[in-house]
């Protein structure tokens, strides 16, 4: 989809609904949540944001289209954005990211929702329905991380291979070594450095670029996932809920990790996105939020 294709598109939804934000504790954290008006009659929707790093406006208004049939709620995840950070941010971990999620559900009195990851945030959202089972309806993963941390040094050698000249160097002269440090800089520099090769198209990677983001505590949990690696297989098995697996074609994190996850979680169907990368929602939006929309 070239950019004029993109406008147009976004110019034929309804005005963005705007967003009403408020402060929810949970486990011990001021989140500041965001929410869409209420649907009658369709359960709500969580969209939890990927980067680690960001908080939600990575994905809004990228999603508002779904806010049409349905209230879309987003949050910042803790230590990102406006909400909170932990007493040692050194200490966070993936798993507090998880458990935060099921609390918040607690917290703003939902019932039941379904459930929306993107990247890294397709991790939380696996981790987080093997915890709340009963309050997930479906998940819907958007070119989500893997089960296990085999796919992080492909995916680097798939961003080199996608960038030239002094993108490319930017990236290289940052080291999957230096990585093990929970700097908060470094890690918002290689963020920011990696970003233009999630684009399947190199005019759309130069109309989206990512915001200054420091977070310390996305900076730790990143580099504890770096160094120690992880194997997620054993807790995902248990997940049961419907679950609708998107993956770009062109998206440099392997097309192989989303098989994985279609394979691991027991009730899964698995769609690639053709002349999509990292962002279908941006490169692929017809498609994108068809795909949803049906499912949901």
């Amino acid at each position: 989809m070239s950019y004029a294709d993109f406008l147009a598109f976004r110019k034929s939804l309804p005005r963005t609904p705007r967003l009403e934000r408020q402060t929810v504790r949970a486990r011990g954290i001021d989140f500041a949540v965001f929410s869409s008006p209420p649907v009658s009659d369709a359960p709500p929707l969580i969209c939890i944001n990927g980067g680690m790093l960001y908080d939600h406006s990575m994905l809004w208004p990228a999603l508002s289209p779904l806010a049409i049939k349905r209230q879309v709620i987003l949050y910042d995840q803790r230590g990102r954005g406006a909400s909170a950070a932990p007493p040692d941010p050194l200490d966070a971990t993936i798993d507090d990211d998880a458990a935060d999620v099921g609390a918040l559900r607690r917290a703003l009195g939902v019932r039941r929702w379904d459930m929306l990851g993107h990247s890294w945030g397709g991790g939380i959202a696996m981790l987080a329905t093997s915890l709340d089972s009963a309050g997930v309806r479906r998940l819907v993963l958007v070119d989500a991380v893997g089960p296990t941390s085999d796919w992080m040094a492909p995916l680097r050698e798939a961003v080199l291979d996608r960038l030239s000249g002094a993108e490319r160097d930017a990236v290289a002269g940052i080291s999957e070594e230096s990585l093990a440090d929970p700097d908060p800089a470094l890690y918002s520099a290689y963020a920011r450095a990696v970003y233009p090769a999630w684009f399947a198209d190199p005019d759309l990677a130069q109309r989206f670029r990512p915001p200054e983001a420091n977070s310390p505590t996305g900076a730790a949990t990143l580099a504890r996932l770096r160094r120690d690696g992880y194997d997620w297989r054993p807790r995902l098995r248990a997940v049961l809920a419907p679950t609708l697996v998107i993956h770009g074609d062109r998206d440099p994190l392997p097309l192989a990790v989303s098989r994985t996850n279609s394979y691991i979680l027991a009730n899964a169907n698995r769609v690639v996105v053709p002349s999509s990368g990292h962002m279908p929602f941006w490169e692929a939006p017809k498609r994108f939020f068809s795909l949803i929309e049906s499912f949901l």
